[in-house]
């Protein structure tokens, strides 16, 4: 079995099992714009792709966490979505995303290719807002289990657009984890919600780690856009201080192909 992944921006990786290719939330648009992404919050974009559009291979397969904000699905990663045969995403994101299969938390969907044997995804609960903020004013979230017959070790897991909370202990429960990818970068709206966390920190990673015992922790989604407040070398520091998080986490050179086994 072949499995790699490499880094396109933000929350946007290639995955590539036996040669079936899934990419995450696309964003693919050039650094420079400035997007609201709803309920009164702003942000810039301030690093381009590591791979544009037009270099990008056939994918086989779009997970899309959610569908409402433009660091996970921006413009170029609408229209690079239109060409790709199968989308999967929130039940609101099928309803907007035409041909899109929506899934709700624990639900499962089969994948029929000879390139991967057994390949399902389940959506897995996010809570992608503070504990006091209630879930419609952001939107409904999900992440995503990628599991098939050759995995030795456990599944692929892939957080979504998250902070820690109960659901994350409940992935632990159901799955052996082998790779864990997980959305960081401490996203907030200091001028809306004060100190309020809208994804993971490191404090957050560690806790999840605790709960989940995989193999591999790979951080994404944690740089290139100013809503990101823990930056990738506050995250690097955190993450070297901890022996537990040190020993297992491997951060993707973007735009590089990583091989994962």
């Amino acid at each position: 079995m072949k499995l790699s992944i490499t880094h396109i921006d933000t929350a946007c990786v290639l995955l590539d099992i036996n040669g079936y290719k899934i990419l995450t939330d696309p964003t693919l648009d050039a650094a420079g714009h400035l997007y609201y992404h709803g309920s009164g919050t702003f942000s810039r974009k301030t690093e381009d792709p590591a791979l544009p559009v037009d270099k990008l291979p056939a994918v086989d397969l779009v997970l899309l966490s959610h569908h409402q904000h433009k660091d996970n699905f921006d413009r170029n990663g609408q229209e690079f979505t239109k060409t790709v045969p199968t989308v999967i995403s929130t039940k609101p994101a099928a309803r907007t995303i035409s041909g899109a299969i929506g899934l709700d938390d624990w639900e499962s969907y089969p994948i029929y290719t000879q390139s991967v044997t057994n390949l399902t995804i389940t959506a897995t609960p996010a809570q992608h807002h503070p504990w006091w903020v209630p879930e419609f004013l952001v939107g409904k979230v999900i992440g995503f289990i990628i599991a098939f017959d050759e995995q030795k070790n456990g599944v692929i897991y892939i957080s979504g657009d998250t902070v820690y909370f109960k659901g994350i202990a409940e992935v632990g429960r159901r799955y052996k984890i082998d790779v864990g990818i997980f959305h960081l970068g401490s996203v907030q709206f200091r001028y809306l919600t004060g100190f309020g966390q809208y994804t993971m920190d490191s404090n957050d990673l560690l806790k999840a780690v605790k709960v989940l015992d995989m193999n591999k922790i790979i951080p994404i989604h944690h740089k290139g856009w100013t809503h990101f407040k823990q930056t990738e070398n506050k995250l690097k520091e955190a993450i070297a201080r901890n022996e537990q998080l040190r020993n297992k986490t491997l951060f993707l050179t973007s735009g590089v192909q990583t091989p994962l086994i």
